[in-house]
């Protein structure tokens, strides 16, 4: 094991809630109400199919090849040279699509609040943050979300309640109006974050109560499902129809509230909710893209590469995009395929793989086994 640290199970849901949600939050509505209309609450119910379907395969996985993350089982599965190539895409993968983070966190930021701050100055800061956690490896990460989820989700909770008077219950209605081919195609763009549960099979070998995995596992992909088809609700019932011309909707919604003329402008409140659960994505992701190209390189220790990564991570996030537009445009077209490509395509194969392998031995077991009694039976 490259990092002698050990989480929980619930410590893993508690990693994965923030790390899917921190920016699907504020992106997905606007981008789901394209095709989905008053039916964009719906979407993520069907987007998290993706999401238990990952966390079971991917369970199952460790349960044939426990202590061994996709990249070193998948050694076993297509061979040396093959888990090289394997290994190689998932370190540059991680390295890219942990830099569109990086950039979506600093575009955010910069455009919202730091308008005078240089972009790059905004990256290298926050990673430099992540790095340090992730530097001090799975516990401190496990301990760290365990801290600020809780506290995240009082304000986010504390936001809905305060907009819960602005809101027209009218405008989600009539639901399925259009059938259900509008919701599944809204569907499409949600899938590319569910697929993001793909970093369990390399946290699964770092819990200690691995039977208790698989529970947690899905746990955490409900909770994701059930905060986003909050968010979505409370978004559609406040701008109905304009959802989609905003690119933070649930930003420029808290910018209108105002309780008792004293508890007004609460975006400093959002500010911090999306930097705290950022952060734990962005180290989640960070320590995930360290432990792959460890395991690619077959490295005995992950901490030598954590500065230089930071630094191809800054790079990554420099190169990744001109601007959110850009890379929102991405995310809801093209992007989504790349995503479920390296987070849902290959894991599927590696396990049909394992299950195929699997079966085979058994089959030559039984055979074996059957051979032997005729063997040992005595002539008449």
């Amino acid at each position: 094991m490259i990092d002698k640290g050990r989480i929980s199970a619930f410590q893993l849901a508690m990693m994965m809630i923030p790390t899917i949600l921190a920016t699907g939050i504020l992106l997905v509505p606007a981008i789901t109400v394209k095709h989905a209309k008053q039916d964009l609450w719906i979407s993520p119910i069907w987007a998290s199919v993706i999401g238990y379907f990952l966390v079971y395969i991917l369970y199952r996985l460790h349960e044939m090849y426990p202590n061994k993350s996709l990249i070193e089982y998948s050694e076993i599965l297509v061979g040396k040279k093959f888990s090289k190539l394997i290994g190689l895409m998932y370190a540059v993968f991680y390295l890219h699509v942990n830099g569109i983070i990086i950039r979506e966190y600093a575009e955010f930021v910069v455009g919202t609040f730091l308008v005078k701050t240089p972009i790059l100055v905004v990256m290298a800061m926050m990673v430099l943050v992540c790095a340090i956690s992730v530097y001090g490896g799975i516990e401190v990460l496990g301990r760290m979300a365990e801290i600020i989820l809780p506290v995240v989700a009082f304000f986010f909770f504390f936001i809905l309640i305060t907009l819960l008077k602005d809101l027209d219950y009218h405008q989600i209605f009539p639901i399925l109006g259009y059938g259900i081919k509008p919701s599944l195609l809204g569907s499409f763009v949600p899938q590319g974050w569910y697929s993001e549960f793909l970093l369990v099979s390399f946290l699964f070998p770092f819990v200690h109560d691995r039977q208790n995995g698989l529970k947690f596992g899905m746990v955490s992909v409900a909770s994701v499902t059930i905060l986003l088809v909050i968010a979505n609700v409370v978004t559609y019932m406040l701008y109905g129809k304009l959802t989609g011309a905003f690119t933070y909707p649930i930003m420029v919604a808290v910018r209108y509230v105002s309780i008792g003329d004293f508890l007004e402008h609460l975006e400093a409140i959002v500010m911090a909710i999306w930097v705290a659960g950022t952060f734990i994505k962005i180290s989640v992701f960070f320590y995930i893209n360290v432990i792959s190209i460890s395991q690619f390189l077959k490295l005995s220790d992950y901490k030598p590469l954590v500065l230089p990564t930071a630094f191809l991570l800054v790079l990554f996030g420099w190169w990744s995009g001109t601007s959110l537009e850009e890379l929102s445009d991405f995310l809801g077209t093209t992007g989504t395929f790349y995503l479920i490509s390296f987070q849902t395509i290959i894991p599927l194969f590696l396990f049909c793989l394992a299950k195929f392998r699997n079966n085979r031995k058994r089959k030559k077991g039984d055979n074996g086994i059957e051979k032997e009694k005729v063997s040992t039976q005595s002539p008449l």
